[in-house]
């Protein structure tokens, strides 16, 4: 039997080697038919931690690697756009900061 492989996104990174992945999915109700969202989450095996936050990627089912992750990465599909607001700070604090001090 071949091994599924599904695209979701990373909600949690966390942890090292190890990514919180959901799959957002449309079900339909038994009774009155309405398509109702619902969503599968999956812990995946991220050998090199390459996916972030937000990314997009294709997973892979595996043997169980520990009490939760069933999954490997195959690949970031597509990179996520999010923006850190707290290293931006950062970075503008730190830069405002250089320039106060004067040159010799």
């Amino acid at each position: 039997m071949p091994k599924k492989q599904l695209i979701g996104i990373v909600t949690s990174d966390k942890m090292n080697k190890c990514r919180r992945v959901e799959i957002d999915r449309l079900v339909r109700h038994k009774k009155y038919g309405k398509f109702i969202k619902s969503r599968t989450v999956c812990h995946m095996h991220d050998e090199s931690n390459e996916s972030k936050l937000g990314d997009t990627v294709e997973i892979i089912e595996c043997p169980p690697k520990s009490k939760l992750k069933r999954w490997d990465l195959v690949r970031v599909v597509k990179p996520s756009t999010l923006v850190d607001i707290a290293a931006m700070r950062a970075a503008a604090a730190a830069d405002e900061g250089a320039e106060a001090t004067p040159a010799s």
